[in-house]
């Protein structure tokens, strides 16, 4: 394609966009709503991962109470906190304050407590260590030692939830490739039925431009313009969309399980990059697939 020859195939790209605008912007929107789902996913995926490496990186663990402890015993287990290495305690959690906490977190189902009779969550200690590649800390041996103390009822630490996430992980990536898959023979689909809805709407002047002597190539061109903009359109609308959703619901911290925090994160560039590339990838590969029907490619 000669350079000289570009505005021409761009002003007749936008010609044909504006005479088949209804199909388009319908074909569009499905397109939008598909990358939506697919960066939505990317969304969730990045900030999960985030999670499972800000718990590698770091160590909490929740010391649960049982209910009516002395204050003996529940002085002895802090004095055993204290003593192991790394070891500091963020947060001591009465039964009153676990209850308004969890209230808090129900927001608006706050109301399905009211029905209690009395307190059912126990006190706890949150203990965070500052350094957690130090060879002293085993949090396997730590938890038994703890269970061992008169008093206390159950342990958890971050690093048996990040067990527990990393299987996870490996299901939720896997259907991701699935989803991903399925949405882009859908992108496809959508724009090759919509470039030949274009193309039947202009079959009598393709023809008359095949009679005066135009090359296969030289019809083609407008037509791949048309599901390359299409393609790299739905992907920018995506992640306007996308980026509208996540401004208007990230915070900066997110407190999960009373175990560890971290950032509430948008997609990394590579993914942004990616999304509009598969778009405007998707768009030129629909395009050549509904050509091939009417040309010989």
């Amino acid at each position: 394609m000669r350079l000289r020859m570009l505005p021409y195939f761009l002003r007749q790209t936008l010609a044909n966009i504006m005479d088949n605008r209804v199909v388009h912007t319908i074909g569009l929107g499905t397109m939008v709503a598909s990358m939506l789902i697919f960066g939505s996913f990317l969304l969730l995926f990045v900030n999960a991962n985030n999670c499972v490496k800000g718990w590698g990186q770091s160590m909490s663990m929740s010391v649960y109470l049982k209910d009516g402890i002395s204050q003996v015993n529940k002085e002895r287990i802090t004095t055993f906190i204290k003593i192991l290495p790394g070891a500091e305690i963020k947060r001591v959690i009465s039964k009153e304050d676990a209850l308004k906490d969890f209230t808090k977190a129900l927001g608006l189902q706050a109301g399905l407590l009211d029905g209690l009779s009395s307190n059912p969550l126990p006190a706890s200690f949150e203990v965070s260590f500052k350094d957690f590649k130090s060879k002293d800390i085993d949090p396997q041996r730590i938890k038994n030692e703890l269970e061992k103390l008169e008093g206390v009822g159950e342990i958890q630490y971050s690093k048996e939830w990040l067990r527990r996430f990393e299987g996870l992980m490996n299901i939720v990536r896997l259907v991701g490739f699935v989803i991903g898959g399925l949405l882009c023979l859908g992108v496809l689909f959508i724009v090759t039925n919509t470039i030949k809805l274009t193309i039947y709407a202009r079959k009598d002047e393709i023809e008359i431009l095949k009679l005066v002597g135009a090359t296969d190539w030289f019809v083609k061109v407008p037509f791949l313009f048309e599901g390359m903009f299409q393609g790299l359109l739905s992907g920018i609308l995506s992640l306007l969309i996308l980026f509208f959703g996540y401004s208007l619901l990230s915070v900066k911290k997110v407190h999960m399980l009373s175990l560890a925090m971290f950032d509430y994160i948008f997609i990394p560039y590579q993914y942004t990059l990616l999304i509009l590339f598969l778009g405007l990838f998707l768009g030129l590969i629909g395009a050549f697939l509904a050509l091939g029907r009417f040309f010989d490619i």
